[in-house]
């Protein structure tokens, strides 16, 4: 593991799955490759962004104050 730069999202948590399929802009594909990158290389670990892009959720509604007050 590089100690050079920590990312927000760190390691990967081994855990079940479901398949989920979307479509997204280019761009975003560019740089969600662009961040798998950056993570295989900060972490040592080879990653795809169709990898990544789950755990980039969850962190990101776990984060989300609205969201956490929702009682749905």
């Amino acid at each position: 593991m590089s100690t050079t730069r920590k990312l927000r999202l760190g390691p990967l948590p081994d855990t079940g799955s479901v398949k989920l399929t979307f479509v997204c802009p280019a761009a975003l594909k560019a740089n969600l490759d662009r961040y798998a990158a950056l993570h295989a290389k900060t972490y040592g670990e080879p990653v795809d962004a169709t990898t990544l892009v789950p755990l980039m959720l969850e962190t990101f509604m776990a984060r989300d104050r609205g969201f956490k007050r929702c009682d749905g």
